[in-house]
């Protein structure tokens, strides 16, 4: 029996690796591009839970504990909610981003993304820092989104509240880096979920909720 012959002449063996496709090249190229992050991500991980930071460990592994369920993002709302009619608004559609956000991370990303939880025990993140390693998929950060999307759409409707919800929500993701339950890349994921949710609760709030305050001097 004679090998296939190539269109060259040449004898390919029948064990030897299928000829290279026009699209396996790109996937070749993503495929190592992804790498490549997963590389960047898992030593930003690393550099993290080998960097000592005793001051911090307790306030963020504190941080991290209260915003599970979003009961920080939840407790502001309920704050905003004693105020005037914008205040009132700002928790409303603050509170449906959340929703939209804690749903689509939760029962999409996480569904869809099945990446697993970082090994915190390998990584040596010290226990001063740890709170329970969630059972669920890594990918993206349910918690980041959340605080994400309530921080961005108050913010729209208060701007005043933006910088410093902004702020917290920004601890909060780091928080979840910090206690070693999640990558870095899980972390940004989840922030550009929150900026999407937000703008989806923002979209199918009426108009006047989505005004910001304005102050006329006189």
């Amino acid at each position: 029996m004679t090998e296939p012959t190539q269109a060259d002449g040449g004898t390919r063996s029948p064990l030897g690796p299928p000829p290279a496709g026009p699209g396996s090249a790109p996937k070749r190229a993503l495929e190592a591009v992804l790498g490549d992050l997963r590389a960047v991500d898992g030593a930003l991980y690393a550099a993290v839970a080998g960097t000592s930071t005793p001051t911090l460990d307790r306030a963020l592994r504190r941080l991290s504990h209260a915003a599970d369920h979003s009961k920080v993002s939840l407790g502001i709302a309920a704050v905003l909610a004693l105020g005037g009619t914008r205040a009132r608004h700002a928790a409303l559609v603050g509170v449906g981003a959340v929703a939209v956000a804690s749903a689509s991370a939760n029962l999409l990303g996480k569904r869809l993304v099945h990446r697993a939880r970082p090994d915190r025990e390998a990584a040596r993140v010290t226990v001063d820092r740890h709170v329970p390693m969630p059972a669920s998929a890594s990918f993206p950060s349910g918690h980041t989104a959340a605080a994400v999307a309530f921080a961005t759409a108050v913010g729209v409707v208060l701007p005043e509240a933006a910088v410093p919800l902004g702020a917290l929500a920004g601890a909060v993701g780091y928080s979840r880096v910090h206690t070693g339950v999640h990558y870095p890349g899980d972390v940004a994921a989840g922030a550009v979920l929150g900026i999407a949710s937000a703008a989806a609760a923002l979209a199918a709030a009426p108009a006047r909720v989505r005004q910001p305050n304005t102050f006329t001097a006189w």
